[in-house]
């Protein structure tokens, strides 16, 4: 249950009698004054819970509604309370002392229990203050609970209370809204959303209460309150005054000045934080604003790494570009050369796409892009390009070359010729940067995966790739997958063979797509020398690949379905092979752009699969597109024997049709891919989930229709028509 809560507007005075009462301060002018607020039930619920706890802790920083919690806790229990605000003069501890004194004495005196807030404790600097608020927790006046709430953590020995169990702490995290709660409060004040913007909102303030409030008070001003959902953040006027006003007016102009430049961080620790302000001592200011509640959260249980609250971020960078404009660019060049010498690639990355730093990016993603395109993180790469322009990256090889890479993942293949020309124009010894041969190695990998000049170029550009990349280079197992790619469709299978295997196992884990994509040119080798459960077998574990790494949607996957389509509609499971087959069709139809080698030998396999599953229709349209795509391919013996014999087979199954009535059902390719085995039409009708005479009736239909007179007949017959392998 959601309460309202008495708005922070009262003149304060000192009411203490037997009933519950309260002494409240005035009013501090935050964006909330005079307004109703919403509390939370759970946490008053769980301070009434604890009133044999001597000591009650509120601290968060401000706007996370401590003061309404205590005033709504006044309001329910049944004990009295003494309250005291405190200001700057208590940091004198005979006066402190002297007025907790003068709030508890009566109460005191009258023996029964009652609670004595001190409100704003972060107020108190001094040691002696310190000492004072100690001993009184040490030592409560009788019958005295005592409930602390403070913006910082109080010089208090927490530790030796915790170990004891002698307090009770709610911290920013408890006083965290939830949708709920949040939906209530926007209500509240005038505004109403539907569940997902709330849950926008929500996630944008990280269930701040202030924040959520001050998201309503713009949201009220504006005419399209969906759109403002969508735009508000930190940088919002009413979000940026009140972060000023609340948390930062009251620290010292440095601690403002490195908040607003370690901005630029996601993650902030000391060592980082010294390299990005060029300046030491970082770890210990991190330590003395965690403790100050500035919206600055711990990431660890060892205080070495932090973040901000993401409105106090996004204030914060709003702020470092309107004041320091000329520096946020050097910023996060520190932070990325930090982060990258730190190991954290992807973090550096990201800082070095933010300065923009075409040089900087260019040199740290080629030198790890294998860990982001064959790893299907293409969407992620681009985001990070689009940073620059189009002049930025041609003036960078190592970025235009990335480029290019990420374009033929996608079947963009003039585009990524494009890159790669320009890439290899901007080859200079001024702008190449440290490993020119590396370089050298990726524009001859590319041109040898653009296959433009036909797949014998592509073996000679993939082969001069491996040499410059070496036995350890970033691409070799990219390198390897082409050049045995380009051997096969050649002839020279033993060679083929060595170099898939060798890139196989380069690339299991640093480049699942192109470990796929050897796998499935392995398969496609056994099963020409008839080894039919090893090409089953090396085709299944490309899938996985597939399917681990969310790559069903990269072009150059429609050879893996491909393939795993052919290896299912052999063994008779029709729906994966259907299905499959319709997805590497999709694939390769929407890669309007790739290599015609590539082209024909997806169809090829296609034919062959949609052979099996006695859709002549089909297989004969993927021959003929085969056909027009060989004759834009040049050399590929390989690929023109595998057509002329898939297409010989739909022949002989198309003339044996003209004698039945009808192709074989999809029920019936069942029964005919089990026909070779030894099992009992009993035994099929139990895997297929039907009745012994179901099975009797299509084998006799398949029989019939493949013009055969016994079991043995028909599988001979299907043998020479393609419809099951020999």
């Amino acid at each position: 249950m959601l309460s309202e809560l008495i708005g922070p507007s009262m003149n304060p005075s000192a009411l203490i009698s037997p009933a519950p009462v309260v002494t409240l301060r005035a009013a501090q002018p935050t964006p909330v004054s005079g307004r109703r607020l919403v509390a939370r039930d759970r946490l008053v619920r769980r301070l009434m819970r604890a009133r044999d706890v001597p000591v009650a802790l509120l601290c968060a920083p401000a706007g996370y509604g401590k003061t309404t919690t205590l005033l709504e806790w006044a309001q329910r229990d049944e004990r009295p309370f003494a309250w005291l605000a405190l200001d700057r003069d208590h940091d004198d501890p005979e006066h402190l002392l002297a007025s907790v004194e003068r709030c508890t004495e009566p109460l005191a005196r009258r023996g029964g229990a009652f609670v004595l807030v001190l409100d704003d404790v972060q107020v108190l600097r001094s040691s002696g203050a310190a000492q004072a608020i100690t001993a009184l927790l040490e030592q409560p006046p009788r019958g005295a609970q005592v409930a602390l709430a403070s913006r910082r953590t109080p010089p208090v020995p927490l530790g030796r209370l915790r170990a004891h169990r002698r307090v009770i702490e709610l911290t920013a995290r408890d006083f965290v809204m939830t949708r709920g709660e949040a939906g209530a409060l926007l209500e509240l004040a005038g505004v109403e959303l539907g569940r997902a913007q709330i849950d926008t909102l929500v996630r944008r303030t990280e269930g701040w209460p202030a924040g959520l409030y001050l998201a309503a008070l713009s949201l009220r001003d504006q005419a399209d309150a969906l759109s403002a959902v969508a735009r508000f953040g930190g940088d919002d006027r009413v979000v940026s005054d009140y972060i000023v006003d609340a948390l930062l007016s009251e620290l010292p102009p440095e601690q403002v000045t490195f908040l607003r430049r370690t901005s630029v961080l996601d993650r902030l620790s000391g060592p980082l934080c010294d390299a990005v302000c060029d300046d030491h001592g970082s770890a210990q200011l991190l330590h003395e604003l965690a403790r100050a509640n500035v919206l600055l959260h711990p990431l660890d249980r060892t205080d070495r790494w932090f973040r901000y609250h993401r409105l106090l971020a996004q204030m914060l960078r709003a702020q470092l570009r309107l004041r320091e404009p000329e520096l946020e660019a050097e910023l996060h060049r520190r932070a990325s050369n930090w982060l990258a010498n730190d190991g954290d690639v992807d973090a550096a990355i990201r800082h070095a796409a933010a300065a923009p730093d075409a040089q900087l990016a260019g040199e740290l993603l080629w030198a790890n892009l294998p860990r982001y395109i064959p790893q299907g993180h293409k969407a992620t790469v681009r985001r990070w390009l689009d940073h620059f322009t189009d002049e930025q990256i041609a003036g960078s090889p190592a970025l235009a070359l990335v480029t290019a890479n990420v374009h033929l993942a996608s079947g963009e293949r003039d585009l990524a010729e494009q890159w790669t020309t320009t890439a290899a124009n901007a080859m200079t010894p001024a702008v190449a940067g440290p490993a020119p041969r590396a370089l050298e190695a990726g524009i001859a990998a590319m041109r040898a995966g653009i296959a433009r000049d036909g797949v014998a170029r592509m073996r000679e550009d993939a082969a001069l790739a491996r040499e410059l990349d070496g036995d350890d280079g970033p691409w070799r197992c990219v390198d390897r997958q082409l050049e045995g790619t380009a051997c096969h469709l050649l002839g020279e299978r033993d060679r083929a063979q060595a170099l898939l295997e060798e890139g196989s196992r380069h690339g299991v884990v640093a480049a699942p797509s192109t470990n796929a994509l050897c796998l499935a040119q392995l398969s496609l080798l056994a099963l020409e020398r008839e080894e039919w459960k090893l090409g089953t077998d090396l085709a299944a574990r490309a899938r996985s690949q597939v399917e681990r790494f969310h790559l069903a949607d990269y072009p150059a996957m429609s050879v893996v379905l491909a393939v795993c389509a052919l290896t299912e509609a052999q063994q008779g499971q029709i729906e994966a092979a259907k299905r499959d087959g319709d997805e590497a069709t999709r694939l390769l139809e929407r890669n309007v752009d790739c290599a015609p080698w590539y082209v024909a030998e997806v169809r090829i396999v296609l034919a062959r699969a949609t052979l099996c599953l006695a859709d002549i229709r089909a297989a004969r349209a993927h021959l003929d597109d085969a056909d027009l795509a060989l004759h834009a391919s040049q050399g590929t013996p390989v690929l023109r024997r595998w057509l002329d014999q898939t297409r010989a087979q739909v022949d002989a199954y198309s003339a044996s049709q003209m004698t039945v009535p009808a192709s074989l059902t999809t029920a019936e390719l069942r029964i005919l891919r089990l026909l070779p085995t030894h099992l009992s039409f009993r035994e099929m009708g139990s895997r297929l989930y039907v009745s012994p005479n179901t099975v009797k009736t299509q084998a006799q239909a398949v029989y019939r229709k493949l013009d055969a007179s016994s079991r043995s007949q028909a599988v001979a017959r299907a043998r020479t028509l393609g419809l099951l392998e020999a």
